[in-house]
C-alpha cells in the first residue's frame, strides 16, 4: 500500500520516464539518496536524487513543467512544442582527456523522439512479462459522473487459473532475473539519453565514476550559470 515513502514524478511523457529509468539517473540517485533500515536499502529522496539531477539540456523539469504532451510515430509521448528548439548541446566539461567537450548542434524535439520512443519499448517489454495477455484481462474503471468516459486505466486482473503464476510475476523478480531482451533495452535507452547529453563517446563499458563525474560537472555549471554559486 501507498504510503509516506511513495515518490510521484507528475509527469506523463515517455521521455522524462525514459531519462528517468536511465543508467545515468540510477548512478546518481545511488550516490544521491538516503539509507534505511537494517538492510541499509537505498531510498529515493526528492531533494537529493531528483531536484540536483542534471536533465539533458532542454528536457529539464522545468522546460516540461507545462505538462502537454503529444504522440509520435510508434504511440510514445513526447513533451509537446519541443520540434522547433534547437540546442547547442555542450558536454559537461572535465578535466580528464576522455572527458573533453563535444559540442553538436541539434533539435532537442528529435533527442526527445528517441529517449520516447526506447522508454516506451521497455514499458512495453516489462508490462507483456508482467501481465501475459493469455493469463491476463482488461476491466474498464467506471466513469465519473459527468464525463464522457473514464480518465483512468483498465484495470487489469487475472483469468481464472492465473492467479498464482500473476502474482510471481514482479518487477523485484524481472530485475534480479534481468534477461537479454531486458538488459538490451535499457542499452538502448541508455544510448538515447547519453545522445542528449551530447556525449558522442559514450559505451556502455564506460566507468560509473565517469559517468557521474560528467554529470557533477554538469550540474555546478548549471549552479554556477543560475547565481547559485558565488
Amino acid at each position: 500500500m501507498p504510503d509516506s515513502q511513495v515518490v510521484v514524478i507528475a509527469r506523463a511523457d515517455d521521455a522524462t520516464f525514459g531519462i528517468l529509468h536511465s543508467r545515468f539517473h540510477e548512478l546518481w540517485s545511488l550516490r544521491m539518496c538516503t539509507w534505511l533500515g537494517v538492510g541499509n536499502d537505498p531510498r529515493y529522496t526528492p531533494t537529493t536524487c531528483f531536484e540536483t539531477f542534471p536533465f539533458p539540456a532542454g528536457l529539464t523539469p522545468a522546460d516540461t513543467a507545462h505538462q502537454r504532451t503529444e504522440a509520435i510515430e510508434g504511440g510514445a509521448l513526447v513533451p509537446a512544442g519541443l520540434s522547433a528548439q534547437k540546442n547547442a548541446s555542450k558536454q559537461a566539461p572535465a578535466h580528464k582527456g576522455r572527458a573533453q567537450a563535444a559540442i553538436k548542434t541539434v533539435a532537442i524535439g528529435d533527442h526527445a523522439a528517441h529517449i520516447a520512443s526506447a522508454a516506451k519499448r521497455l514499458n512495453d517489454l516489462r508490462e507483456n512479462w508482467l501481465n501475459p495477455p493469455e493469463w491476463t484481462q482488461r476491466l474498464p474503471e467506471v466513469i465519473p459522473l459527468g464525463m464522457a468516459k473514464s480518465p483512468y486505466p483498465d484495470r487489469i486482473v487475472p483469468k481464472n487459473g492465473h492467479e498464482k503464476e500473476l502474482a510471481e510475476r514482479t518487477l523485484t523478480k524481472l530485475y534480479n532475473q534481468r534477461p537479454a531482451w531486458l538488459d538490451v533495452a535499457h542499452k538502448a535507452l541508455d544510448a538515447a539519453v547519453a545522445a542528449a547529453y551530447g556525449w558522442t563517446d559514450y559505451r556502455t563499458d564506460m566507468p560509473d565514476e565517469e559517468i557521474l563525474k560528467r554529470l557533477l560537472a554538469l550540474n555546478l555549471q548549471r549552479a554556477t550559470s543560475q547565481g547559485a554559486i558565488n
